[in-house]
């Protein structure tokens, strides 16, 4: 039975929330526990590896209702590789929106329990360029990186949930593509990809993370249209599926395709994908 919209909402809250809560709540309270002097916390690759573990189990566990989009990039670049209809994408990116700042809040009432926790202080793992980059790295790189890792991430999704992809290995594929991004990322922007991640982070920080916070919508959002554009060039889609081959509306087509990040992996589903190529 086809999700209503209400429904798909409510997994991309659950998804995105997850996301954020686990990714930037590993950076801010696990990444250099107990403190910078004595760390022997998770680190870069502990970060890194929450992000991709958040992803996965959350795409395994509400995928199949909304596409486990869980950020508006992804969301975008569904939308023009015609996975996603038009009309559910704003819903979709104020949710996510919404989600990642309502994580972000309890991250910080956590976060604050501490004494002497400061977000501005900590940079609460936000993003940022220049003087406020883990590796001082300029704005033209934080942009570039940003692009490329997005357009990347936003290709492995539409990859491995394609039809023709093998079945149920989604998620792994694409909490994999995170881990490696964030690896990548981190030293140059704390790695956003995400610009619902990155919009709660920001708005407890404030200051120089609100000014800078529309990198972290523009570049995504580039990387990600050049990698929907693109797979759709790839593969030749015209926007149909099966579905709309044997007779069904290209917008049920469509509206079947924007649960397809995570519902085609499932065995089922690409068996009777298969079963009808």
């Amino acid at each position: 039975m086809p999700s209503t919209l209400s429904r798909r909402l409510t997994a991309e809250f659950l998804g995105t929330f997850w996301l954020v809560l686990i990714g930037c709540g590993s950076a801010v309270l696990a990444a250099a526990f107990p403190d910078d002097a004595n760390a022997t916390g998770i680190g870069l690759f502990g970060v890194s590896a929450a992000f991709g573990l958040a992803v996965v189990t959350m795409a395994y566990a509400v995928g199949h209702l909304s596409g486990g989009h869980f950020n508006p990039a992804v969301s975008l670049g569904l939308l023009l590789a015609r996975r996603l209809p038009a009309r559910d994408f704003l819903p979709y990116v104020v949710t996510q929106v919404v989600a990642a700042t309502a994580a972000a809040a309890v991250l910080y009432a956590v976060a604050s329990g501490k004494a002497g926790f400061s977000a501005s202080e900590s940079g609460f793992a936000a993003n940022g360029y220049g003087e406020h980059s883990p590796g001082g790295y300029s704005l033209a790189a934080g942009l570039l990186a940003e692009v490329v890792l997005t357009a990347f991430f936003v290709l492995v999704i539409l990859g491995s949930t394609d039809r023709r992809a093998p079945q149920g290995f989604a998620p792994l594929a694409i909490g994999l593509a995170l881990v490696a991004i964030h690896l990548v990322g981190i030293p140059v922007t704390n790695t956003s990809v995400n610009p619902a991640r990155s919009t709660g982070q920001a708005l407890f920080v404030g200051g120089w993370a609100l000014t800078q916070l529309w990198a972290f919508w523009v570049a995504p959002l580039v990387g990600a249209a050049v990698a929907g554009l693109a797979y759709r060039g790839l593969t030749g889609d015209t926007g149909t599926t099966a579905a709309s081959r044997e007779g069904q509306p290209v917008e049920k087509a469509r509206s079947d395709a924007a649960d397809a990040t995570v519902d085609l992996t499932a065995p089922e589903a690409q068996q009777a994908a298969r079963g009808r190529d």
